[in-house]
């Protein structure tokens, strides 16, 4: 029987999501639900990818389409899921937040009746899908809490996994351990083998400190998000059964009882309970970001880099880490180089690699 799970907030996530399956020693196949929302940084456009934002989906295998190696985002928009999905032992999937709530839980259901399962895996990074929408961090829980209510309004039996509490910048660890019971899951110490191919150049940090911290790996790292903490519970999994996480999700029940037939409305309810549409803001900050470096010379960068990591060094005394993304975007290079970076720092820099993190110690 192949395996449902839903990767709840776009992005990087699907990476977590596959890690969480991996530890539950699940040997079966897996379909793995995801939207296609990248940080501005990588897509320049705000928002979620709709299906027609890519071309050469599969829309013969499931009812909602498959993604492929072969799969692109058609220009301007960005994805980085074509690659993920040569990389991933999981198969993606995409799914369609415009068409709202009740779109939504169609498209959940009926892939879930197509594989056969009653059962679907939600994973969610960090814990902000436990988000009660006062926390003063939370930046993105429209995507998580539309999950909660169409995986109830399909009818399928859904637990929740909540994986690395605190790891996406959103709410804190300690928060979130009071929101889940139990010591939760060990996903470490043996990270799968697609797991560091794939980190070598994919930007997601809350999945690439997931990994770290299951691969033993403890102390404050600096991240585009701020220091965040990597300790005994980062790399770990909570599960959840759904009616608690829908207990705790003020937007998410809003959503099932208005039950919005598109993004714009689900974005109006966010506005309305939480006081903030994160699509609208994406908006606005997109409309200001510029252009980075998207070439490299070696040894002007390296230069930079050194030059950077002492004054981290010294801003930041008690910090050990530093993820790769924070170090080039600070930098204002392009998340696209992250390869050639780590492959330069392995040649001339070989003390700075604690992959998948950098170290920031002397």
């Amino acid at each position: 029987m192949t395996e449902l799970f839903v990767a709840a907030g776009g992005g990087g996530d699907p990476i977590g999501t596959a890690l969480v399956h991996a530890s539950l020693g699940a040997g079966a196949d897996a379909v793995v639900l995801t939207y296609g929302w990248e940080r501005l940084s990588v897509d320049p456009l705000p928002g979620p990818l709709a299906t027609h934002d890519f071309a050469g989906l599969d829309h013969a295998s499931l009812p909602v389409p498959l993604i492929t190696a072969g799969t692109k985002a058609v220009p301007p928009r960005v994805s980085t899921l074509p690659r993920l999905a040569g990389h991933l032992p999981t198969k993606l999937a995409l799914l369609d937040p415009h068409t709202g709530v009740e779109g939504l839980a169609d498209q959940i259901g009926r892939t879930a009746r197509a594989l056969g399962t009653d059962h679907i895996s939600v994973v969610d990074m960090g814990g902000d899908i436990l988000a009660h929408g006062d926390e003063p961090t939370l930046a993105s829980p429209l995507l998580d809490a539309l999950v909660l209510t169409a995986c109830h309004l399909a009818g399928v039996r859904t637990t929740v996994h909540v994986a690395g509490p605190g790891l996406d910048g959103e709410i804190a660890e300690a928060t979130v351990l009071t929101r889940v019971t139990g010591d939760g899951t060990d996903l470490g110490p043996a990270l799968p083998a697609w797991a560091p191919e794939v980190l070598r150049w994919h930007p997601s940090e809350a999945s690439t400190l997931l990994a770290a911290a299951a691969a033993g790996l403890r102390g404050p790292c600096l991240t585009r998000s701020g220091p965040l903490p990597l300790t005994d519970r980062s790399g770990r999994a909570w599960e959840l059964p759904l009616a608690q996480a829908l207990d705790h999700n003020r937007l998410a029940q809003g959503l099932a009882e208005t039950r919005p037939d598109t993004l714009a409305g689900a974005q109006e309810v966010s506005l309305k309970l939480y006081g903030f549409d994160e699509v609208e803001r994406e908006r606005r900050r997109a409309g200001r970001r510029h252009t980075a470096r998207d070439t490299i010379d070696d040894d002007t960068f390296l230069d930079e880099l050194d030059a950077w990591l002492r004054t981290q060094r010294a801003g930041n005394p008690g910090a050990r880490y530093v993820g790769m993304r924070c170090a080039i975007e600070s930098l204002d290079y392009d998340w696209r180089l992250t390869e050639h970076v780590r492959d330069l720092l392995t040649r001339r820099r070989p003390g700075l690699d604690a992959f998948p993190l950098l170290t920031l110690t002397d």
